[in-house]
């Protein structure tokens, strides 16, 4: 199960609704991408969720 590295994003859990308001188990995860960003010089991958890639680029950190 991946994890975003940065804001610690994992599952979450919740139910289906049907109409009839039948509620089933259901995960919700997030959107994990596995990116390369340069740190301090260097070459680093992390699993990153899609919503802190968007923060990292409005900051300025990514291109």
């Amino acid at each position: 199960m991946a994890i975003c590295e940065i804001t610690g994003k994992g599952k979450m859990y919740g139910h289906n609704v049907s109409f009839s308001q039948h509620k089933t188990r259901k995960v919700f995860k997030p959107n994990i991408q596995k990116k390369t960003l340069i740190v301090d010089g260097q070459k680093v991958k992390v699993n990153v969720s899609a919503s802190a890639l968007r923060t990292l680029k409005k900051k300025g950190i990514v291109k």
